[in-house]
């Protein structure tokens, strides 16, 4: 008899109906998180790079089950992200989290499910570095509604001299640590090449020196999510930003995924209104809590 939202522990799944997913749930998760492929983007593009396999997520795929159907789901890992979860889905994950030492650096994902998620842990997981509530989550499908700055290119590994500092800037500026923090500058520098790599890293130079860059953090053939959007701080003003993330969305949409879409700081005005003024409309709010 399959475990349902309420039922007994059997077969790997808790009494909440959870269970960790593996290969042979790739098609129900596939379906599951294409109900919103936007909203979902990392964990769709996480699912298609590792096939649910815990060995390549570097962590597991929770799912929870009711009459058999799978009906939420759960990355976790350095990220921990809750899929199409409804407030009691994030309680029982908030559960199962408890019976396991926390591996998550950042808890993200849309508003509500991350804050039922978090008043389930919180008393266990400790206080968070920061948590960052009702963070608009913006899309694109169409041209932007301003002119593209025809200086926004793809990177090349040549370029990784100015770019490397930049998005150690960047990071530091919206996260208040380093990726460099304890010892960690190998892995974050090996990220950003490989981004160049994809064709996922885009920039502007002026005389040699990056006055912007955005990136996409992870993508289908349905929607891309961008990152690491920055202008220098004597830079910034000058509408580097609004041109440059139009010159990006023109070349995702013609070369990765036809949506365009990326979350922004509440409290970020500026980043907000340059959005806004490319064009990208706000679909949903996201929460992240970091420790």
């Amino acid at each position: 008899m399959p475990a349902s939202r309420h039922g007994t522990s059997r077969h790997g799944v808790s009494r909440h109906g959870v269970r960790v997913l593996g290969p042979a749930d790739l098609d129900a998760f596939m379906a599951l998180a294409g109900r919103d492929p936007v909203t979902n983007v990392f964990a769709l593009y996480r699912a298609r790079a590792t096939t649910l396999e815990p060995r390549w997520l570097g962590g597991e795929m929770w799912g929870r089950f009711d009459d058999g159907a799978l009906v939420a789901a759960c990355h976790v890992g350095a990220n921990l992200v809750p899929i199409e979860a409804t407030e009691d889905d994030a309680r029982a994950f908030a559960e199962k989290a408890l019976t396991r030492h926390r591996t998550a650096s950042t808890i993200v994902g849309p508003h509500e499910a991350v804050r039922t998620f978090w008043n389930g842990v919180a008393g266990t997981w400790g206080r968070p570095r920061e948590a960052r509530w009702m963070q608009p989550h913006l899309v694109i499908d169409r041209s932007p509604d301003v002119a593209a700055d025809a200086q926004v290119r793809r990177t090349e590994r040549s370029d990784l001299g100015e770019l490397y500092p930049a998005c150690v800037a960047m990071y530091s500026e919206e996260v208040g640590v380093s990726p460099e923090a304890g010892g960690s500058g190998d892995l974050y520098r090996a990220r950003v090449t490989q981004l160049v790599s994809r064709g996922w890293s885009f920039a502007r130079f002026d005389r040699g020196r990056l006055v912007f860059k955005a990136e996409v953090a992870c993508a289908t053939e349905r929607a891309a999510q961008i990152q690491g959007v920055w202008v220098p701080p004597d830079r910034r003003g000058e509408g580097l930003a609004i041109a440059g993330m139009a010159a990006v969305v023109e070349l995702v949409r013609a070369e990765v995924a036809p949506v365009v879409s990326l979350y922004v700081n509440e409290w970020n005005h500026p980043a907000r209104r340059a959005y806004h003024r490319v064009g990208f409309r706000e679909s949903t709010r996201f929460s992240t809590v970091m420790f």
